[in-house]
Protein backbone atom coordinates (compact mmCIF):
# COMPACT_ATOMS: atom_id res chain seq x y z
CA UNK A 1 0.00 0.00 0.00
CA UNK A 2 1.34 3.57 -1.04
CA UNK A 3 0.24 6.98 0.66
CA UNK A 4 0.13 9.88 -2.15
CA UNK A 5 -1.48 12.71 -2.80
CA UNK A 6 -3.89 14.09 -5.37
CA UNK A 7 -0.61 15.77 -6.88
CA UNK A 8 1.32 12.92 -8.03
CA UNK A 9 -0.67 11.32 -11.08
CA UNK A 10 -0.57 13.42 -14.68
CA UNK A 11 -3.33 14.33 -16.16
CA UNK A 12 -4.48 11.55 -18.57
CA UNK A 13 -4.01 11.71 -22.53
CA UNK A 14 -6.48 11.47 -24.70
CA UNK A 15 -8.64 7.91 -25.57
CA UNK A 16 -9.91 5.68 -22.18
CA UNK A 17 -7.24 3.69 -20.84
CA UNK A 18 -8.38 4.13 -16.93
CA UNK A 19 -12.11 4.11 -15.89
CA UNK A 20 -13.35 4.83 -12.50
CA UNK A 21 -16.08 3.44 -11.05
CA UNK A 22 -18.23 4.94 -8.60
CA UNK A 23 -20.65 1.64 -6.64
CA UNK A 24 -21.88 0.41 -3.64
CA UNK A 25 -20.03 -0.77 -0.79
CA UNK A 26 -22.98 -3.18 0.00
CA UNK A 27 -24.75 -5.59 -2.88
CA UNK A 28 -27.97 -4.43 -2.78
CA UNK A 29 -31.28 -6.38 -3.10
CA UNK A 30 -31.34 -7.58 -6.57
CA UNK A 31 -28.97 -10.15 -7.50
CA UNK A 32 -29.02 -8.16 -11.07
CA UNK A 33 -26.62 -5.71 -9.72
CA UNK A 34 -24.19 -7.72 -8.59
CA UNK A 35 -24.21 -9.77 -12.25
CA UNK A 36 -23.82 -5.69 -13.99
CA UNK A 37 -20.71 -5.43 -11.94
CA UNK A 38 -19.15 -8.91 -12.61
CA UNK A 39 -19.67 -8.05 -16.57
CA UNK A 40 -19.01 -4.54 -16.32
CA UNK A 41 -15.74 -5.68 -14.77
CA UNK A 42 -15.12 -8.51 -16.95
CA UNK A 43 -15.43 -6.25 -20.18
CA UNK A 44 -13.07 -3.95 -18.90
CA UNK A 45 -10.25 -6.56 -18.49
CA UNK A 46 -11.13 -7.82 -21.95
CA UNK A 47 -11.05 -4.15 -23.47
CA UNK A 48 -7.26 -3.78 -21.77
CA UNK A 49 -9.39 -0.79 -19.12
CA UNK A 50 -7.49 -0.23 -16.20
CA UNK A 51 -10.10 0.22 -13.32
CA UNK A 52 -9.93 2.36 -10.60
CA UNK A 53 -12.47 2.64 -7.72
CA UNK A 54 -12.58 2.91 -3.84
CA UNK A 55 -10.59 0.08 -2.79
CA UNK A 56 -12.57 -1.88 -1.16
CA UNK A 57 -13.40 -5.75 -1.39
CA UNK A 58 -17.05 -5.55 0.23
CA UNK A 59 -20.26 -5.22 -1.77
CA UNK A 60 -19.99 -3.97 -5.59
CA UNK A 61 -17.14 -2.74 -5.14
CA UNK A 62 -15.57 -5.98 -4.44
CA UNK A 63 -17.61 -7.92 -7.11
CA UNK A 64 -16.20 -5.10 -10.15
CA UNK A 65 -12.67 -5.51 -8.79
CA UNK A 66 -12.82 -9.27 -8.43
CA UNK A 67 -13.68 -9.50 -11.96
CA UNK A 68 -11.21 -6.87 -13.54
CA UNK A 69 -8.56 -9.10 -11.78
CA UNK A 70 -9.95 -12.09 -13.07
CA UNK A 71 -10.32 -11.40 -16.35
CA UNK A 72 -6.18 -10.31 -16.30
CA UNK A 73 -6.65 -6.29 -15.65
CA UNK A 74 -4.97 -3.72 -13.56
CA UNK A 75 -7.35 -2.78 -10.78
CA UNK A 76 -6.01 0.73 -8.68
CA UNK A 77 -7.88 1.29 -5.20
CA UNK A 78 -7.91 4.52 -3.51
CA UNK A 79 -8.78 4.53 0.20
CA UNK A 80 -9.02 6.83 2.81
CA UNK A 81 -7.67 5.97 6.13
CA UNK A 82 -10.85 6.20 8.16
CA UNK A 83 -12.67 3.75 5.67
CA UNK A 84 -9.96 0.90 5.92
CA UNK A 85 -12.06 -1.04 8.34
CA UNK A 86 -15.63 0.04 6.94
CA UNK A 87 -14.85 -0.63 3.64
CA UNK A 88 -12.33 -3.54 4.27
CA UNK A 89 -9.19 -2.71 1.95
CA UNK A 90 -8.78 -5.13 -1.06
CA UNK A 91 -5.33 -6.56 -0.46
CA UNK A 92 -4.76 -8.45 -4.01
CA UNK A 93 -4.88 -5.37 -6.05
CA UNK A 94 -2.44 -3.95 -8.64
CA UNK A 95 -2.05 -1.07 -6.39
CA UNK A 96 -3.49 0.13 -3.28
CA UNK A 97 -3.45 4.01 -2.42
CA UNK A 98 -3.94 5.05 1.06
CA UNK A 99 -5.02 8.53 1.66
CA UNK A 100 -5.92 10.89 4.23
CA UNK A 101 -9.75 12.16 3.42
CA UNK A 102 -12.67 11.30 1.24
CA UNK A 103 -11.92 14.77 -0.62
CA UNK A 104 -8.27 13.69 -1.62
CA UNK A 105 -9.66 10.11 -2.73
CA UNK A 106 -12.01 11.65 -5.47
CA UNK A 107 -9.39 14.19 -6.56
CA UNK A 108 -6.85 11.49 -7.04
CA UNK A 109 -9.39 8.78 -8.63
CA UNK A 110 -10.87 11.97 -10.67
CA UNK A 111 -6.77 12.48 -12.28
CA UNK A 112 -6.80 8.67 -12.56
CA UNK A 113 -8.89 8.13 -14.51
CA UNK A 114 -9.95 9.11 -18.24
CA UNK A 115 -14.34 8.36 -17.95
CA UNK A 116 -16.43 7.63 -15.20
CA UNK A 117 -18.91 4.99 -14.36
CA UNK A 118 -22.09 4.90 -11.40
CA UNK A 119 -23.06 1.70 -10.77
CA UNK A 120 -25.58 1.51 -8.26
CA UNK A 121 -24.94 2.79 -4.63
CA UNK A 122 -25.62 4.88 -1.71
CA UNK A 123 -25.18 8.21 -0.39
CA UNK A 124 -21.50 7.62 -0.80
CA UNK A 125 -21.75 7.18 -4.04
CA UNK A 126 -23.92 10.00 -5.16
CA UNK A 127 -21.34 12.25 -3.17
CA UNK A 128 -18.74 10.95 -5.67
CA UNK A 129 -20.84 11.21 -8.66
CA UNK A 130 -22.17 14.75 -8.18
CA UNK A 131 -18.82 15.88 -7.12
CA UNK A 132 -17.33 14.77 -10.71
CA UNK A 133 -20.49 15.66 -12.01
CA UNK A 134 -20.41 19.11 -10.35
CA UNK A 135 -17.00 19.39 -11.81
CA UNK A 136 -17.35 19.06 -15.39
CA UNK A 137 -20.55 21.61 -14.94
CA UNK A 138 -17.88 23.84 -13.72
CA UNK A 139 -15.31 22.99 -16.52
CA UNK A 140 -12.77 21.46 -14.61
CA UNK A 141 -12.69 18.46 -16.81
CA UNK A 142 -14.22 16.78 -20.13
CA UNK A 143 -14.23 13.30 -18.71
CA UNK A 144 -17.87 11.57 -20.01
CA UNK A 145 -19.95 9.97 -17.10
CA UNK A 146 -22.14 7.12 -17.86
CA UNK A 147 -24.82 5.79 -15.43
CA UNK A 148 -25.90 2.17 -15.18
CA UNK A 149 -29.00 2.10 -14.80
CA UNK A 150 -29.60 -1.54 -14.24
CA UNK A 151 -32.69 -2.97 -13.23
CA UNK A 152 -34.11 0.60 -13.65
CA UNK A 153 -32.34 1.70 -9.96
CA UNK A 154 -31.82 5.22 -11.17
CA UNK A 155 -35.11 5.96 -12.55
CA UNK A 156 -35.90 8.22 -9.88
CA UNK A 157 -32.65 10.23 -9.97
CA UNK A 158 -33.09 10.50 -13.19
CA UNK A 159 -36.23 12.01 -13.46
CA UNK A 160 -35.14 13.97 -10.72
CA UNK A 161 -32.20 15.43 -13.35
CA UNK A 162 -34.69 15.71 -15.37
CA UNK A 163 -37.26 18.11 -13.41
CA UNK A 164 -34.04 20.12 -12.53
CA UNK A 165 -33.60 21.22 -16.15
CA UNK A 166 -37.21 21.54 -16.75
CA UNK A 167 -37.22 23.69 -13.61
CA UNK A 168 -34.19 25.54 -15.39
CA UNK A 169 -31.86 24.94 -12.04
CA UNK A 170 -29.76 22.64 -14.87
CA UNK A 171 -29.04 23.81 -18.32
CA UNK A 172 -30.00 21.12 -21.22
CA UNK A 173 -26.46 21.21 -21.95
CA UNK A 174 -25.35 20.07 -18.31
CA UNK A 175 -27.64 17.44 -18.04
CA UNK A 176 -26.50 16.01 -20.81
CA UNK A 177 -23.27 15.33 -19.13
CA UNK A 178 -24.48 12.15 -18.05
CA UNK A 179 -24.92 9.76 -20.23
CA UNK A 180 -26.96 6.52 -19.22
CA UNK A 181 -27.32 2.83 -20.70
CA UNK A 182 -28.95 -0.23 -19.45
CA UNK A 183 -26.25 -2.88 -19.90
CA UNK A 184 -22.69 -2.68 -19.14
CA UNK A 185 -21.60 -3.15 -22.81
CA UNK A 186 -23.56 -0.36 -24.44
CA UNK A 187 -22.25 1.99 -21.42
CA UNK A 188 -18.92 1.17 -22.30
CA UNK A 189 -19.41 1.97 -25.90
CA UNK A 190 -20.96 4.83 -25.45
CA UNK A 191 -18.32 6.25 -23.18
CA UNK A 192 -15.93 5.49 -25.79
CA UNK A 193 -18.07 7.00 -28.41
CA UNK A 194 -17.97 10.28 -26.10
CA UNK A 195 -21.56 10.46 -27.27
Amino acid sequence: MTTASSDSFPSPATGIRSICVFCGSRFGSNPAYADHARELGRLMAARGIRLVYGGGRVGLMGVVADAVLAGGGEVVGVIPKLLIEKEVEHRGLTELHEVDSMHTRKAMMERMSDAFIVLPGGFGTMDEMCEILTWAQLGLHEKPLGLLNTAHYYDGLLGFFDRSRDEDFVSARNRALIRTEASPAALLDRLAARG
